[in-house]
């Protein structure tokens, strides 16, 4: 087996893999090109372009983890009286 030479980047003082393909023999660059979109998919890099696509102000960024608590609170509530009956 081929050891793969990793490339890592700081991001949020945690380094994460970045992500890279090498084409294989005998492999046609739409598989190539194929297996990347997947590895982009799973490692989450449209959802993290996406997510820094506009700036937030730390005070927005408040109010929606204070939004986003909220609503676990909420579903977790539900799912208990729910289940208690």
């Amino acid at each position: 087996m081929k050891s793969k030479k990793l490339i890592f980047f700081k991001k949020g003082g945690v380094l994460k893999k970045m992500v890279s393909v090498k084409v294989r023999e005998g492999e046609s660059i739409e598989e190539a090109i194929r297996r990347f979109k997947r590895e982009c998919e799973r490692d989450g890099v449209m959802r993290e372009i996406k997510k820094r696509e506009f700036y937030k102000t730390p005070s927005i960024l408040k109010k929606e983890k204070l939004a986003e608590t909220k609503r676990k609170i909420r579903r977790k509530v539900l799912k208990d009286s729910k289940w208690s009956k």
